[in-house]
């Protein structure tokens, strides 16, 4: 199969197979609302095959960073009306990371009296809070009866997302935030229902999937995943229950029918992954790892080769809004520059140039 022909994911309809990976860039209002450098920048990306939004908060609880964008209420719905409208009239396609971060955040940053996690276990290390760094902060640890409102956040987000227009959603099962820290041991040392062995251990985030798939359509649902990505004191060692636990995600969300299932793994062409993917039994999204550059023809390669339907792209999506027409053309790339993945404004974010200038 080519990089660059039509996919069917599900409801969205793909005219490439070149994916922009969620990124946190932190350009939007302080109050969740995403800004006029948002609505641009999404839109000059419209190229893709298929954008996925940064990783965006369904409640103030479950913010993770200063300058997120938010779903959470309907001055914010509004503002992503306006990202899927551009998106849209430029001929793109876009769903919504929707992303509780857990534990990955701090009171300075939600304006609220806590944050949550599966276990009352802090992350070792410090958090940039809009005052300075801190401690990352004890969490209070969700009870069974509170889980059930973390699920309806979700299912409420999808909602909002869909009704203000964009194509589908994104359920955020990595990286190190909340339905991650389900998964991990190291985050996860519950003793009810959804502790314990790695089935339990997965059960809330096909809870979760289940509910926001009932509630807009599974064919509008995908969900990102990150087996052994050890950020954030997540620290999935242990070989046989990663395995065990990642079959027991899959196995649970096979059944719905979802859009897709990205897989964020430095081994894409792996036993694991590959094993995951014959099990989900749908469509593929590959991302090769979170530190090093997916390339032009590591992508074209996996999807030539039938290792992935689609493949995420990040540091090369930021720096060049046109990728797909350089990459299938076979243009030079603009170099992205780390520098400015994190700000305030336009700075390497809206300015990168096009092939037209």
């Amino acid at each position: 199969m080519n990089l660059y022909a039509p996919l069917t994911a599900g409801e969205l309809s793909l005219p490439n197979r070149v994916v922009m990976a969620p990124l946190t860039r932190v350009r939007s209002h302080a109050n969740g609302v995403p800004s006029d450098l948002n609505v641009e920048h999404y839109a000059q990306r419209a190229g893709l095959g298929l954008i996925i939004s940064e990783g965006t908060y369904p409640s103030a609880e479950s913010k993770s960073y200063p300058g997120q964008p938010g779903i959470a209420t309907e001055e914010q719905a509004a503002g992503w009306s306006r990202v899927a409208e551009a998106v849209h009239e430029a001929g793109g396609r876009i769903v919504m990371q929707i992303m509780n971060g857990g534990r990955v955040s701090h009171t300075d940053i939600t304006g609220t009296e806590r944050i949550v996690a599966p276990s009352a276990i802090a992350i070792d290390g410090e958090v940039r809070t809009p005052s300075g760094k801190s401690a990352y902060p004890v969490p209070h640890a969700l009870t069974t009866e509170e889980l059930s409102v973390v699920r309806d956040e979700f299912v409420a987000a999808a909602r909002r997302a869909i009704d203000a227009g964009l194509d589908g959603v994104e359920v955020h099962g990595a990286n190190g935030y909340l339905l991650h820290e389900f998964l991990s041991p190291a985050a996860n040392r519950r003793e009810d229902a959804y502790g314990g062995s790695p089935a339990a251990r997965a059960s809330f985030v096909v809870e979760v999937v289940r509910a926001v798939a009932d509630e807009i359509g599974a064919g509008r649902v995908g969900l990102r995943l990150s087996p052994a990505h050890n950020i954030q004191d997540i620290a999935e060692t242990d070989a046989d229950d990663v395995r065990a636990t990642y079959t027991a995600v899959v196995e649970g969300i096979a059944p719905l029918g979802l859009s897709y299932l990205s897989v964020l793994h430095a081994e894409p062409t792996g036993e694991l992954v590959q094993e995951l993917r014959s099990r989900f039994g749908g469509v593929l999204i590959a991302n090769s790892g979170f530190g090093t550059v997916t390339t032009k023809a590591e992508a074209e390669r996996l999807v030539a080769e039938g290792s992935a339907d689609a493949v995420a792209v990040g540091r090369l999506a930021i720096a060049n809004p046109d990728l797909v027409e350089r990459w299938r053309g076979g243009h030079p790339e603009n170099e992205p520059n780390p520098a400015t993945f994190y700000g305030d404004d336009a700075t390497g974010y809206t300015d990168y140039p096009r092939l037209s200038a």
